[in-house]
């Protein structure tokens, strides 16, 4: 195993309540359980010593790998070639739709394709980020690890007549290794299940079989459902694939990212627990989801969405905070694990996230919308829904001018963030559309003043004559790619000159060979030290906003280039370095998100059509 794999060699698997990540070693070395905002199993992505890992890799030193998804699947082939034989490692979690359970199960099927093969496995776990000590008991039909709050059961895919796995060993450390010799056409592997009771029980080769051809149909299915017939269709699908990976079933939350403590910068400090739900992320999610025809998905974070609203907090940045737990708990206190170095040496690893009772406005902008374009499809909020949106527009009306930390949640004070004020005004005006649509009680002349208000504010402080562009704070010169929405979200004509201007300049400061920064942080301190890499979503929005302007062909050229830095299989991080290399948590949700409506809107206006 490298001691720390590149962050784009990984594929990602899971059942809709976890996941787990998959180097092109064969390693897992990042796993959660029961959920995605659990503690973690297997964590050397972090810690190469004291994470825990779970390796299967051929018993010879030198061979090359190759990893790839069953098409339209979430079906994960790691295939290793040496000069013996061809082995493939298949991976993935049966996949349920099902309400929360407390039983997860990760399966790793071995087979031998061509000539023959040996695997040598190593199963470390380290329970509660390494903190929680375990009991090993290895037995008849497998092995299990043991700890007071959960437990681990390894379970192993072989016909009766089979041999055991060969030479296992345990280690002082409570680890187990062994070997398994394949021929080819022979097929073995290893089921593991976590849960408060499980147990190790043998698992004949027909039901392994039968595990991977369930699993198999129950993502091509989903996928049959995707109503894009456009360009890019095989990318499209696979960031549709890992939104939905990403997506906590039993309530329709959808994580950032499925990882915590990826670094923004190799050695640096912005490192962050992205394995929760973003009212801003998931929000821009159902507008993407009902394009692409998932609508199902969409509405299922509407009802997150339902709640959050309907049962309002009792705290002074408003009836919203800006992130939840997968579940609605609000509770996000951040710890830092001392004992962990990070990766390649990127401290501290933060687990939880301080910024979770920060104020930043543009969450009420980006929950209205979400609520809008859900109605547009036919699910009508119902009156406890309305009501609780009018109490959450009313406080909006009384606090819309406060100071705030922004979308990129700075830790350098409260501003007046443009953007903020941007999905303020976009708050008001879908509640206005609401309430003129099906003619619903509202104050609806206060809610007009609001946003009338709120637009010519953006346009007297919020546009620079300087610049000659709208800029990321009132009375400053930085500029701010968040600000390429405006045109999106029907604030300006994407042929205004102003907006002309505003793109310019963005990409005179902010644009490098294609790939777009979210703003200079030298320019606009945010209370962190060191530097960070061109933010991934920002240049799917830049692909948007060119293709709206009508600069289609520069649009195409900018989104052709950058799905050249997605992983061998399609995935995206949050940032990439100026060597290209993948940085900050993997795989992000808002950089798959910004690649769907970016292609939506770039192969409509190919094809002569207004976009959505």
């Amino acid at each position: 195993m490298s001691e720390y794999p590149p962050i784009a060699e990984h594929g990602l698997i899971g059942d809709l309540q976890t996941s787990a990540l998959v180097a092109t070693d064969g390693t897992i070395d990042w796993f959660c359980s029961p959920r995605f905002d659990s503690p973690s199993l297997f964590a050397s992505l972090l810690d190469s010593e004291k994470g825990g890992h779970f390796t299967t890799r051929p018993h010879v030193a030198t061979f090359d790998t190759k990893q790839l998804y069953l098409p339209d699947t979430a079906v994960l082939v790691t295939r290793f070639l040496t000069e013996a034989g061809v082995g493939e490692l298949i991976d993935f979690m049966p996949a349920t739709d099902e309400v929360a359970r407390e039983r997860h199960r990760l399966v790793r099927v071995l087979r031998c394709v061509r000539g023959a093969m040996e695997f040598d496995i190593e199963i470390a776990p380290r329970f509660d980020y390494g903190r929680t000590p375990h009991r090993l008991t290895v037995g008849e039909d497998g092995a299990v690890f043991v700890t007071d709050a959960l437990t681990l059961a390894l379970s192993v895919i072989r016909d009766p007549d089979d041999a055991r796995l060969a030479h296992v060993e345990q280690t002082d450390d409570g680890d187990l290794r062994a070997t398994v010799s394949l021929r080819e056409g022979e097929l073995r592997g290893i089921v593991l299940e976590t849960g408060p009771d499980v147990e190790a029980a043998p698992i004949p080769v027909a039901e392994g079989r039968r595990l991977l051809d369930d699993t198999t149909k129950y993502w091509q299915d989903w996928v049959e459902k995707s109503t894009y017939t456009g360009r890019w269709r095989e990318e499209v699908q696979r960031s549709a694939i890992t939104l939905k990976l990403l997506t906590y079933a039993p309530t329709g939350g959808l994580v950032a990212a499925p990882t915590a403590g990826l670094p923004e910068q190799i050695g640096g400090e912005r490192n962050w627990d992205y394995r929760y739900t973003w009212v801003r992320d998931a929000s821009f999610s159902v507008h993407t989801l009902v394009r692409l025809g998932f609508v199902d998905e969409a509405i299922a974070f509407g009802r997150w969405l339902r709640d959050r609203v309907v049962e309002p907090l009792d705290s002074d940045t408003g009836p919203l905070n800006i992130m939840y737990r997968v579940d609605g708990d609000p509770k996000l206190s951040e710890e830092v694990v001392e004992e962990w170095e990070g990766y390649r040496g990127s401290h501290p690893v933060r687990i939880g996230n301080g910024a979770a009772d920060q104020l930043q406005l543009d969450i009420y902008g980006e929950a209205l919308d979400a609520v809008y374009h859900l109605d547009r499809s036919g699910n009508v909020i119902g009156h406890d829904g309305w009501t609780a949106i009018c109490r959450m527009l009313d406080w909006l009306a009384e606090n819309w001018q406060q100071p705030e930390e922004g979308i990129w949640e700075t830790r350098g004070g409260r501003k007046d963030f443009t953007y903020g004020r941007l999905m303020v005004w976009v708050a008001f005006d879908r509640g206005i559309r609401l309430a003129a649509t099906h003619g619903r009680p509202a104050p609806v002349d206060r809610w007009t003043e609001a946003r009338d208000a709120v637009y010519d504010e953006i346009m007297e402080k919020g546009w620079s004559e300087d610049r000659r562009a709208f800029v990321q704070q009132y009375g400053d010169t930085v500029l701010d790619a968040s600000l390429l929405k405006m045109p999106q979200v029907g604030f300006i004509s994407p042929h205004d000159t102003l907006w002309i201007d505003t793109l310019r300049a963005m990409e005179e400061e902010l644009v490098s060979d294609n790939l777009v920064y979210r703003y200079n942080p030298s320019a606009s301190p945010d209370g962190l030290q060191g530097s960070e890499g061109t933010f991934s979503l920002c240049t799917f929005l830049y692909v948007d906003a060119l293709a709206r302007t009508g600069r289609v062909e520069d649009a195409r050229l900018t989104f052709e280039k950058m799905l050249t830095y997605a992983n061998h299989v399609g995935l995206f991080a949050e940032e990439i370095s100026a060597t290209g290399e993948q940085l900050g948590n993997f795989p992000q949700a808002f950089t798959h998100l910004a690649l769907i409506d970016a292609a939506i809107t770039l192969n409509a206006r190919l094809d002569g059509r207004n976009p959505e």
